[in-house]
């Protein structure tokens, strides 16, 4: 667990791109090994993720540095075949990628279920630990945490925090508490203070914009727009705290967006598996 929540902060809150921004090459490669190698035991050569994500506008310096910055970051394992360099999973990837199929495919972009528990999180830091503080709000916002006030950080949900800070040190100079809101305080003013709702809809409404006219894309490359779409997705999901209806405005549009994203994402499965299956050039490692 302690990798796991370690390799999801340092991965990809600090990786978010703006809406409708470029892709970064790490989420791009993220995409196309939790959609093509997580699970099946693979490594990949260079030359095959090289012609892959040029099928999406990055150049090959992009890829080969991002991969050599990836492998220092221990999400990317690297072995040689000859001459070749093969790229795997390592159990740090592996663990964020699992973590990405869970809130694309089971979690859903709304929460129909909330129990009214509330996890929050209080914190005092010394006014130097600059860089302390920007990695505890990282992994807080990935958490799916909110600032209520200064230093009060808080999700409607059950948050395991002890695993969402691990290897940050900073364990001491937190408080952390589960319970419900109680009057005077209201649930619904919680969930407005600490998350800019229309900021979250503007997003999903951006990513309809982008998607949702089902026109060809990527020069009609099934692959390309798979690999696209997957990462347009995964960062809007990343960034959406998962929040319960009741709070939301009718007709939110996060629920249209999944449902975009569903639709096509099943439209370019089978044609960018075959496509991949011609150009992936693969030998067996773990996990």
């Amino acid at each position: 667990m302690t990798s796991a929540a370690k390799g999801r902060a340092d991965s990809e809150p600090d990786d978010a791109t703006e809406p409708g921004a470029a892709p970064r090459p790490q989420s791009l490669l993220l995409s196309f090994f939790g959609i093509h190698v997580l699970g099946r035991g693979i490594a990949v050569s260079s030359a095959s993720i090289i012609d892959i994500l040029g099928r999406v506008g990055v150049g090959e310096d992009a890829v080969r540095s991002t991969l050599t910055r990836m492998v220092g970051r221990d999400l990317l394992d690297r072995q040689r075949v000859g001459r070749k360099a093969y790229f795997g999973l390592t159990e740090r990837s592996d663990a964020v990628l699992r973590d990405g199929q869970q809130r694309v495919w089971r979690a859903g972009v709304v929460n129909q279920d909330w129990d009214g528990t509330w996890t929050v999180v209080g914190f005092s830091l010394p006014d130097a630990w600059r860089s302390e503080r920007h990695d505890l709000r990282s992994r807080l916002l990935w958490g799916g945490l909110g600032p209520l006030q200064s230093g009060m950080w808080a999700a409607p949900g059950r948050v395991d925090v002890a695993a969402l800070v691990a290897g940050l040190e900073l364990e001491a100079h937190l408080k952390v508490f589960q319970g419900c809101a109680v009057a005077p305080t209201d649930a619904g003013t919680m969930v407005a203070t600490a998350f800019d709702i229309p900021a979250i809809a503007r997003r999903h409404e951006a990513f309809l914009v982008r998607w949702g006219s089902a026109a060809p894309v990527a020069g009609g490359d099934p692959l390309a727009a798979q690999l696209l779409l997957h990462t347009d997705w995964l960062d809007l999901v990343r960034r959406d705290p998962h929040l319960p209806v009741e709070y939301l405005p009718e007709d939110w549009p996060a629920v249209r967006a999944e449902r975009v994203f569903r639709r096509l994402a099943l439209r370019y499965e089978e044609p960018a598996r075959l496509r991949a299956a011609e150009i992936l050039d693969a030998v067996e490692c773990g996990p």
